[in-house]
């Protein structure tokens, strides 16, 4: 019997508080009940009941209670089987529930930047989770608040952190102080355990509250004290030094302007005489003066900040003032290069397709390569043409490459100057456009003598805008291309080069003289002009037939239009000759004598002897 109560007890204890566990221990407890019945009633039946009989009862019972135990071992079996179900069932839930959990924190942790627990600038740990009521932001703050208390506590011990383990968190304690508390939540944004992440955070805690205390001794404010004057001193040798050596400097720079330096001379312009070059060399020496001394300042000042704790944050934050303006600078110019790298290929294919046009208008230009149907003359504004089209394709081209082109404000800026542009610029615009279809249309050419309204001279230069010509008289005149476009011109040379221009003017002679003595009088005077072609001849038209005289106008060709007025200056003194010669009178436009024995009209010195 003690055998089948101490098996009894043994399953009990195995049995554990789930309802089909509670249900085995009530089986167990009925059997053992009926168990000590049983006996009681036996010996007290013994007493009055045989030996042999007893024995059989006792047997019997035996058998009985077997039976029992077997039952009552496939019952613990069946039990067992259900109790493992049961946990299986409830740690699958657990695994699903924190898997999901981390799912949700993983997701969450691209978006939730978490709350660091910052102590005198250094972060020493990160929270997410809230708990208890307190915010990430509430329990960083006050964590941050504690350690510090601690660390001004001279007789605290760094190595006094010690872990406190709960059913579902774990403190961090100092003492009775909980300096911070570690939750499931905290370990899942962690991906670890909370006794885990406990175990992570004691060294960074212990090692802060010592590095506090040390920071916070006497010897240690000495020390930095000691620091702060030295790099004072340091910093008012390196300025001393360096001033020295400029002073130096300058000094070298009048010695070798003195001696060495030479002006400079664009042909035989002087550009820059040696005292100007001296003073350029100075100026730019002062600026590298100030340039050395800022960078000496941009390190030192930080380390001063730096020296003592409670100005370390500041000091990191000049720092990032003068080295944030520095990497953007040169990370923009290292991020560019690709951008830079594609403008030059472009620029290079322009250039070098520009060249080649160069070289194309040129050889056409000077008739070396004719094309039929464009003119020489046409070579040089066609190639400026295009090649104000090539650059304005090149900057199209370039436009998105350039820095800040999508910026709002450089389109802006852009879109304003063409507004003004196109304003402002009608004018000119319609002169440009002028321009262009003179030059198509060649009316005219450089140096060709031409007559516009009542301006005659010869044209000087031509460019989009302007037309200029010279008078005969030198005088220079100016005429917007607009206004030629709107007014009617005399090219003269061109009528010279090609058929011969036909210069003329017109004498009157009295009805006394025979027309035809007159007519071959004013060819002779025409053949022996300088400058008059032999052919085609010279020939006179009759005008006129007049109350006193009819006119005479001689006409003959020329092929230097830039000599009309030699050339018609000459005529007319030819004629006065070959006419005072013949012993004719001009009697232009009228003249009035009395034939009564008067004197000629005609000069002495030319009357021929009769």
């Amino acid at each position: 019997m003690k055998r089948i109560a101490l098996y009894i007890l043994f399953c009990i204890s195995m049995a554990c508080t789930l309802p089909a566990e509670a249900q085995m221990f009530q089986r167990a407890g009925k059997f053992i009940r009926t168990a000590l019945n049983g006996d009681s009633v036996s010996a007290a039946a013994d007493s009055v009941i045989p030996v042999e009989e007893r024995l059989r009862r006792d047997s019997a019972r035996m058998q009985e209670l077997e039976q029992q135990v077997r039952d009552m071992m496939m019952t613990e079996a069946l039990l067992r089987e259900e109790i493992d179900n049961a946990r299986n069932i409830n740690s699958t839930a657990d695994s699903l529930r924190l898997v999901a959990q981390r799912q949700r924190i993983d997701s969450l942790r691209a978006q939730t930047p978490g709350v660091p627990v910052v102590v005198e600038g250094d972060t020493l740990l990160t929270l997410y989770a809230n708990r208890g009521g307190y915010s990430a932001a509430d329990r960083a703050a006050m964590t941050s608040e504690i350690i510090l208390k601690i660390s001004k506590d001279r007789r605290a011990k760094a190595d006094s952190v010690a872990t406190f383990d709960n059913e579902t968190y774990v403190d961090l304690m100092y003492g009775d102080k909980v300096i911070i508390t570690v939750t499931d939540q905290d370990a899942l944004w962690a991906g670890s355990t909370r006794r885990e992440l406990a175990r992570e955070y004691v060294p960074v805690i212990e090692g802060k509250i010592k590095e506090l205390q040390e920071g916070h001794s006497l010897r240690e404010i000495l020390t930095r004290a000691a620091l702060f004057v030295l790099v004072l001193v340091v910093q008012y040798l390196l300025f001393k030094l360096t001033n020295y050596l400029f002073r130096k400097l300058r000094r070298y720079i009048v010695h070798f302007r003195r001696q060495r330096l030479k002006p400079v001379i664009i042909r035989d312009y002087e550009l820059l005489n040696t005292r100007q070059l001296g003073r350029i060399l100075i100026f730019f020496s002062n600026i590298l003066r100030y340039i050395v001394i800022l960078i000496q300042l941009m390190f030192s000042v930080p380390i001063l900040f730096a020296i003592f704790p409670q100005t370390e944050k500041l000091a990191l934050t000049i720092f990032a003032y003068i080295l944030e303006p520095i990497k953007m600078v040169f990370g923009s110019i290292v991020d560019y290069i690709p951008n830079l790298f594609i403008i030059l290929v472009i620029w290079f294919c322009i250039r070098y397709l520009i060249k080649g046009l160069r070289y194309l208008a040129s050889e056409i230009e000077h008739d070396k390569l004719k094309i039929n149907g464009f003119y020489p003359d046409w070579a040089r504004p066609s190639f400026n043409i295009i090649r104000f089209l090539l650059y304005a394709f090149m900057i199209a081209m370039i436009y998105p490459y350039l820095p800040g082109s999508n910026s709002g404000v450089f389109q802006g800026i852009s879109v304003f100057v063409g507004l003004i542009v196109s304003l402002g610029s009608s004018t000119v615009i319609g002169n440009i456009i002028a321009g262009l279809v003179i030059t198509y249309m060649r009316p005219f050419k450089i140096g060709d003598r031409i007559k516009l309204n009542d301006t005659t001279g010869n044209v000087i230069e031509k460019t989009p805008f302007v037309t200029r010509l010279r008078t005969p008289k030198n005088e220079v005149v100016t005429i917007p291309n607009s206004f030629i476009m709107s007014s009617h011109t005399v090219n003269y040379s061109a009528s010279a080069r090609q058929f011969g221009l036909i210069i003329h003017t017109t004498v009157t002679i009295g009805y006394d003289a025979p027309w035809r003595l007159v007519h071959q009088l004013l060819i002779n005077a025409a053949r022996s002009t300088p400058g008059v072609l032999e052919h085609p001849k010279p020939f006179v038209l009759e005008t006129e037939l007049q109350d006193y005289y009819p006119c005479y106008q001689i006409n003959a060709y020329i092929k230097d239009a830039d000599r009309i007025g030699d050339i018609m200056s000459a005529l007319l003194q030819n004629i006065q000759d070959t006419f005072n010669d013949a012993g004719i009178e001009i009697m232009s436009p009228r003249f009035v004598a009395t034939r009564d024995g008067s004197a000629s009209t005609i000069p002495t010195d030319q009357m021929r002897d009769e």
